[in-house]
């Protein structure tokens, strides 16, 4: 294992496992928090008097967010113990939900969401280095497996889950729901969580970019974000890829959709044995894999039954798939985790945007073939990136 970090990692004696559980209760909180207005976007935009593309920016405003606290929260919060950190990433989550739960208007909907934007940046940043700090170094990559598990369920649920509580109780009423579960999840965390002193190192080496300084660390976030680049051009537009391609109904639209993320679910679950066994083979193998998928698509996109067969397998790897980049970060820079984690959720938010954006103009002027070849050419660079971070980490060993 490659240690180019500047200090060793703090592994405890023992597994903290109550407290990875509490930090996976914050994760499908934040993770529901985030989506919930995708399903509630019609009566959050009539009752606050905006369009519904205004109302979808909230998405985008607590993205930015994200982006911003990713790449700041290392170098800001110095020596901060970081339990009183993610506490306070956990209050601020609630108090986002209570904020937009009771916005009388658009702007102060808007602050809502840039507040969950700050805790969604802070959060996933620290959840390596935490994870570092909960476990010790065998059962890292479980630890993470887990966190991005609770990822997973509400990427499953927070979208059904939401446009049912939005008919029975409102949009404002799912919102306020949010927020008991934040209150359990900060009182999990006073009592499983140790302390974990903050970082008493000086500040003067900069800030997260100056790890891209060493060539296993630029090579490996470039691959990581082609890899997220890459699926999210393509799954962004699985609906209407589903709907006018392959000419799916609505009941079989939803079963393929909950078939992706029950898939994914396994997945993120099962991966940890494949990680521990051949991790660099594990890496690569995935985003090869997703691209053989695409090809597939490609050639067979009128046959339901292949193509509902092949977007689940497609769930299964890449919904896995960031399990297996958190722990590249805990492996490769054990004791620059936070900076490196923030690099990371900074890298795969933007990573994100641009795939769906690119994937969107060229499923709108070229056609939906053009964005999933697309795709599947970034997915294969990935892989490419992949091994060649591979090749970095052994002269570093």
């Amino acid at each position: 294992m490659s240690t180019l970090s500047h200090t060793p990692p703090h592994h405890p004696p023992h597994a903290y496992w109550s407290g990875i559980f509490a930090m996976t209760l914050c994760v499908f909180v934040l993770v529901a928090s985030e989506f919930m207005p995708v399903s509630l976007l019609t009566p959050l935009a009539r009752d606050l008097q905006v369009s519904e593309g205004l109302a979808g920016q909230g998405i985008a405003i607590s993205g930015a967010l994200a982006v911003l606290t990713s790449l700041s929260i290392s170098s800001l919060a110095g020596a901060i113990n970081r339990k009183i950190l993610l506490q306070g990433m956990t209050v601020l989550m609630a108090v986002s939900g209570i904020i937009i739960a009771l916005a009388p208007d658009y702007p102060v909907y808007i602050a809502g969401r840039a507040l969950i934007g700050v805790a969604i940046g802070g959060f996933w940043s620290m959840s390596a280095a935490t994870a570092i700090r909960l476990v010790p170094a065998p059962q890292v990559p479980r630890a993470l497996a887990i966190f991005n598990g609770g990822n997973a369920l509400a990427t499953v649920i927070a979208a059904p889950l939401g446009s049912y509580l939005g008919t029975t109780i409102g949009w404002r009423g799912a919102f306020l729901c949010l927020v008991p579960v934040a209150i359990v999840a900060f009182i999990w965390q006073a009592i499983s969580l140790p302390a974990m002193p903050g970082d008493q190192r000086p500040r003067s080496h900069g800030t997260a970019f100056r790890l891209l300084k060493r060539p296993i660390v630029a090579v490996g976030m470039l691959a990581c974000g082609l890899f997220f680049m890459g699926q999210f051009a393509l799954f962004t537009y699985v609906r209407p890829f589903l709907e006018t391609v392959t000419r799916v109904d609505g009941a079989g639209l939803s079963l393929i959709l909950l078939g992706i993320g029950v898939a994914g679910f396994i997945g993120t679950l099962a991966i940890t044995p494949f990680l521990n066994a051949k991790f660099y083979p594990t890496l690569i193998a995935i985003p090869l894999l997703m691209a053989a998928i695409v090809g597939m698509l490609l050639l067979n996109s009128q046959l339901v039954w292949l193509v509902a067969l092949l977007f689940g397998l497609w769930g299964l790897l890449a919904t896995a798939a960031p399990t297996g980049w958190w722990t590249w970060i805990a492996r490769t820079l054990p004791g620059d985790a936070e900076a490196a984690g923030g690099l990371m959720v900074a890298m795969v938010q933007l990573s994100i945007a641009l795939g769906s954006t690119v994937g969107g103009v060229l499923f709108d002027k070229l056609g939906w073939q053009s964005t999933f070849a697309m795709s599947g050419a970034l997915l294969l660079v990935a892989a490419l990136l992949t091994w060649l971070t591979s090749g970095q980490n052994s002269r570093h060993k």
